[in-house]
């Protein structure tokens, strides 16, 4: 199956809010947009018209927006938004106080909870209230040590309603990755539960806190709020307090401190595998009119919809699923393991919750694919009308397995962006075609271009994924970055004054996005540069084959593919099935992606957030150390890529 694999009816694009969005850019811009592509032309060449009915669109609350849009337009960084403007995060998304459902919860043991927009509104200010008291005030750094529960959303936006800064890690990092994060942004008030769940195994996040909190000083107060049990001991922590002690139980009311639109919101951390993780500051503005943008126009999300999104509160996924409060929408958190007590978990969620927008990763979808998972057959989806994948690129395959086996009408977006952006470069489109192995278009306002190493355009053909000008999900920059230096480096140093993201990509004749992998894991055979992507998208297709990393090991002279493969249980790489695979590759793709060496391994490392770590891989097959091995889910993995025999020749 190739090709166009979905296309919206013409009453689905006249329902959607894209369509709306149009006609009244249109109306604004005195002409006719009749396409997408001319809608994203207008978006990026007149960019504040653009991101200001975007601000309309979304009905922003700012007690000021002020009469300047952009500010050195000419500059990244250094370009300003909306530079008069005073607003605030957290009253954006509880613009709602009636009885619907804001927050449903649940976890792989079979809890549910729910709590609706009035009771939310009321959590909220009484951890505010709590907050005050313990003396937080606007830019202090609030942390959560926290999985994906009711609690954690709650004292998010607590902290942004103070105009404080909210960052957290979940809590199944290790000390020294607790430490190199927390570490370096110094928060004043440290939440935390007292433990979580994962596979059918409980664990206590408290004992570990034990160990990390005499080396963060900063830390005037710990709160617990209780998960796994209704009154956890804290004896192990001197001086914190359970949650229902902190909170001011009396408050019904919030005070939202009114800040700059550039003011910090949140602070995110790079995985942090090729040394100390980056503290990456995102942006009060920036964060909300982006996720209003991709929600509501990208998504087509509104009030009544119910998003799910399988996320941990390290990802980026869990800030950007949080920001769809603002459009009415119902969050659906989960904690635990998506395959515990069985496979379709989250589909029966789906199900049970008539949740319409359902995002995941593309490992997850092709592990559904690999366990032989067919929710449509299974579950009533009827209400579900858009998937989302993201973390890595989703390969053709992927696409043909959810129109397949899960629904065949709905919108299949793939989107990329990242952590740096806390939004997205490539999006899905609820009014264009879904073509395989595709994502469907450029986000509206992001200037995105492909560009080869001589810094010009690619009009055919892959390249650096760059954007030639600024936008308002820009980071303000990196924490402890005083001059800027860091933050430079890493997007600013490859071309001048146009942000590189360090994605290898191609921009179709569709209009459509490929990812063909990260750019620093480029595999250069015979100078001929290959993404990684491209190899996985075959790989996967062998059936014995679970999962494969690609490495490029430098060899007599010049770079040669190195490919490790986990296999399924029972499964062992015989001649046979190295021949299948060298087959696949070279029949899909070309001989160059062929790998010299084939090597089966027990396991491959990732990070927290389920990326396989190709950098690492290469480190310690080349003899070099790992900086920092606490970022990795299973850095014991890394130690069977260690002296392999098969690689000396």
């Amino acid at each position: 199956m190739n090709g166009q694999l979905w296309q919206p009816s013409a009453a689905q694009i006249e329902r959607s809010n894209l369509y709306q969005f149009m006609q009244q850019a249109g109306e604004r811009a005195g002409k006719s947009f009749a396409t997408y592509d001319d809608l994203y032309q207008w978006s990026i060449e007149q960019p504040e018209a653009f991101w200001t009915l975007v601000w309309d669109f979304g009905g922003v609350r700012a007690s000021r927006r002020g009469e300047r849009v952009l500010v050195d337009a000419d500059r990244m960084p250094g370009a300003r938004w909306f530079p008069e403007a005073q607003l605030n995060y957290a009253e954006n998304l509880l613009r709602y106080r009636d009885d619907r459902p804001a927050l449903v919860f649940h976890n792989e043991a079979g809890k549910r909870e729910s709590l609706s927009c009035g009771e939310l509104y009321t959590r909220v200010a009484q951890v505010a209230g709590g907050l005050r008291r313990a003396g937080v005030i606007q830019a202090d750094v609030v942390a959560g040590f926290v999985p994906n529960v009711i609690d954690t959303v709650v004292v998010m936006l607590a902290t942004a309603s103070l105009g404080a800064i909210w960052t957290a890690c979940s809590p199944d990092f290790g000390t020294h990755g607790v430490l190199d994060r927390f570490g370096q942004t110094k928060p004043k008030v440290l939440f935390t539960t007292d433990g979580y769940l994962y596979n059918g195994k409980t664990f206590d996040s408290l004992e570990r806190l034990a160990g990390v909190l005499p080396q963060l000083p900063d830390i005037a107060r710990v709160v617990v709020m209780p998960y796994l049990e209704a009154s956890p001991d804290l004896s192990r922590l001197p001086g914190a307090v359970l949650l229902a002690d902190f909170v001011d139980a009396h408050a019904t009311e919030l005070e939202f401190t009114q800040v700059h639109f550039d003011s910090p919101l949140c602070i995110l951390y790079s995985s942090g595998t090729t040394g100390v993780p980056k503290c990456i500051v995102h942006s009060v503005g920036g964060a909300l009119l982006q996720h209003i943008k991709e929600h509501q126009l990208h998504t087509d999300l509104r009030r009544g919809d119910s998003l799910f999104y399988y996320t941990t509160c390290g990802w980026m996924m869990w800030n950007w699923m949080v920001s769809a409060l603002a459009t009415g929408s119902t969050l659906v958190l989960f904690d635990g393991s998506p395959f515990t007590p069985t496979p379709e978990v989250l589909w029966d969620i789906v199900e049970q919750e008539g949740v319409t927008v359902f995002g995941t990763s593309a490992k997850y979808l092709a592990a559904q694919e690999k366990a032989g998972i067919q929710p449509g057959a299974s579950h009533s989806l009827d209400a579900l009308k858009t998937i989302l994948s993201t973390g890595s690129a989703l390969p053709p395959e992927g696409f043909e397995y959810v129109y397949r086996d899960i629904k065949a009408d709905l919108c299949l977006s793939s989107i990329s962006g990242g952590t740096d952006i806390l939004s997205c470069f490539a999006l899905g489109c609820p009014i264009l075609p879904v073509n395989s192995g595709e994502l469907q278009c450029r986000g509206l306002g992001m200037a995105v271009e492909i560009w080869g190493d001589d810094g010009k355009p690619v009009e055919s053909g892959k390249g650096e994924l760059v954007c030639v000008h600024p936008f308002p999900a820009m980071p303000i920059g990196f924490w402890n970055d005083p001059d800027g230096e860091k933050y430079h480096n890493a997007y600013f140093a490859t071309f001048d004054n146009v942000w590189a993201h360090g994605d290898y990509a191609e921009l179709m004749p569709s209009g459509g996005v490929v990812i063909h992998g990260r750019s620093d894991a480029v595999l250069n055979p015979g100078g001929v540069r290959i993404g990684t992507a491209e190899i996985y998208r075959q790989v996967e297709k062998v059936e014995a084959v679970q999962e494969a990393i690609a490495i490029g090991q430098q060899w007599q002279g010049d770079v040669r593919v190195v490919l490790f493969v986990r296999l399924r249980e029972g499964e062992s790489l015989d001649a046979a099935l190295e021949q299948e695979i060298r087959t696949t590759i070279r029949d899909n793709t070309s001989p160059r992606h062929v790998p010299s060496k084939i090597i089966q391994v027990a396991d491959i490392p990732r990070t927290l957030t389920g990326k396989i770590v190709e950098l690492a891989v290469r480190s310690v097959v080349e003899g070099r150390p790992v900086k920092n091995m606490d970022a990795l889910a299973n850095p014991e993995a890394l130690e069977l890529f260690r002296d392999l025999p098969q690689l000396q020749s």
